[in-house]
């Protein structure tokens, strides 16, 4: 009886169990369609809207846009010859000039021995822009080369010639001569770029001929210090050596960069010149070989919170006259060393890098209303644009016994010491040392700078000197202005 009693209960809990199971597997199955349905759709439903999302988002694939754009993207490859040296040795520059006085040592008991000769190769890439051959390219991957070769997606090889080049933007345009018309890219408008955009790299980065590669803009009018037109495109599609030269495309299909230069520490960081700036230039590098630009005669720099106090700005917006070079249109014009430029033609001049810009795209012998700002007032003067000399550059320059003060001390400049700097008519004072961690020294000062306005006023001798420095040493700051070498700017040092 017992027996029969333990058998039915064990069935009775069976089958409770099993009820049990079944009823929390249908209650979960009503809630996972509760929840689907609270939310207006089926799992069917809410696969196709997540498709639909990213979609809109991005595209599903580059696939088609790449295979249509890769024929007209080329490998460029280059042979340099390199002239080095007659002997070598393990010893850096800087070991030879400390343990032995240089390679002059050398010399002297070797004797000026033949230098080698090697070849160096390098790779590159660049974009057909015309049937019948020009070529887009960085002007760094085919400087100083014997012999260029232009590789086609279909392998065909072609030698290349350079039409025109231009070390300012970094930009050169090649030709190839070919008996059929060759694939050609669209050129489109940077300025309608947007950071957030996708776009997409083409090139040969270390030799993998035709990779695709895509990113988005990640920012826009990038001065990175490679050049007075700096103005790049900020991409984080990957792009490595051998890139360089390549195009930057949009979704349209249409080049909207020339990749040109990576961080390379950084991922993610490169950068594009803008195609705007290539078609700008473009008939000159086609029909003179280089680019005609617009000079003024000035150096500029920019204006600090520190420089605009001192000159009683309202704001630090323009372009600061550190120099004007004799003879120039700026100084025919009657533009003086200490005046802000705020407008060319019409133009707000908002910084040094818009300055450059403008004066870039005036046309040689055209006249512009060029207005400054000085002692406060506002004046404009008329100046007939000369053609920049390839020598000259109208760039910002960045800073870096008798009294003492802000931790520099000063000497005349002897004739002795004018003849060393190469100025032989040099007068004024000069820096001799500048004590580590002191003002002047955190000012960007340094031994051999020549001192040439205090607060403004023309320093011509030590007694100049004498005279204006303890008035600036009186307030809180004070404003000189420095020669380094050909090159002078405006520096502030504070107390």
């Amino acid at each position: 009886m017992n027996s029969e009693s333990t058998k039915k209960r064990k069935r009775f809990l069976l089958v409770l169990v099993s009820f049990l199971v079944i009823i929390f597997i249908i209650s979960f199955a009503g809630t996972i369609h509760f929840s689907a349905m609270s939310l207006g759709v089926s799992s069917r439903d809410a696969m196709a809207a997540s498709t639909t999302e990213t979609a809109s988002g991005a595209p599903s694939s580059f696939a088609d846009l790449a295979e249509k754009l890769k024929p007209a993207v080329v490998n460029i490859s280059t042979t340099k010859t390199i002239t080095t040296g007659g002997f070598r040795t393990p010893l850096n520059n800087e070991q030879l000039d400390r343990f032995f006085g240089g390679e002059e040592f050398f010399k002297k008991f070797f004797g000026d021995m033949p230098g080698r000769e090697f070849k160096q190769r390098s790779l590159g890439s660049g974009f057909i822009i015309s049937k019948d051959g020009y070529i887009f390219t960085n002007n760094h991957v085919i400087e100083k080369a014997d012999k260029i070769v232009v590789k086609l997606s279909n392998g065909k090889e072609y030698d290349a010639t350079v039409k025109g080049k231009d070390k300012n933007t970094d930009i050169a345009l090649l030709k190839i001569e070919s008996e059929v018309a060759l694939p050609v890219v669209k050129l489109g408008d940077s300025s309608k770029l947007r950071v957030g955009d996708w776009v997409i790299a083409i090139g040969n980065p270390f030799g993998l001929s035709q990779t695709v590669t895509a990113g988005i803009v990640s920012a826009k009018g990038r001065v990175i210090g490679a050049g007075p037109y700096d103005d790049f495109i900020q991409t984080d599609a990957s792009i490595n050596p051998g890139n360089s030269g390549g195009p930057l495309f949009d979704l349209e299909g249409k080049v909207v960069g020339i990749n040109t230069a990576i961080v390379a520490q950084g991922q993610g960081i490169g950068f594009a010149i803008p195609v705007d700036m290539a078609k700008e230039i473009l008939p000159n590098l086609r029909t003179k070989g280089k680019v005609i630009r617009g000079w003024l005669g000035v150096s500029v720099q920019g204006i600090t919170e520190d420089i605009a106090k001192n000159l009683n700005l309202k704001t630090a917006e323009g372009a600061l006259v550190s120099d004007v070079f004799k003879g120039d249109p700026a100084e025919k014009a009657g533009i003086k060393t200490g005046d802000v430029i705020i407008e060319i033609d019409g133009k707000d001049v908002k910084d040094t890098h818009e300055l450059i810009k403008i004066v870039a795209g005036v046309t040689v012998g055209d006249k512009v209303e060029i207005k400054v700002l000085r002692d406060g007032r506002q004046k404009a003067f008329t100046v007939k644009v000369t053609e920049r000399p390839e020598t000259r550059d109208l760039t910002e320059v960045e800073p870096e016994e008798s009294g003492k003060h802000f931790g520099m001390t000063v000497q005349e400049i002897t004739p002795e010491i004018a003849e060393h700097l190469g100025f032989p008519n040099a007068k004024g004072v000069i820096i001799a040392q500048v004590e580590s961690g002191s003002p002047a020294d955190e000012a960007g000062i340094q031994a051999g700078d020549i001192i040439r306005q205090v607060n403004r006023s023309k320093v011509s001798s030590l007694k100049d000197y004498r005279s204006v420095m303890p008035r600036a040493v009186s307030g809180d700051s004070v404003l000189v202005l420095i020669q380094r070498g050909k090159s002078k700017f405006f520096a502030v040092i504070r107390k």
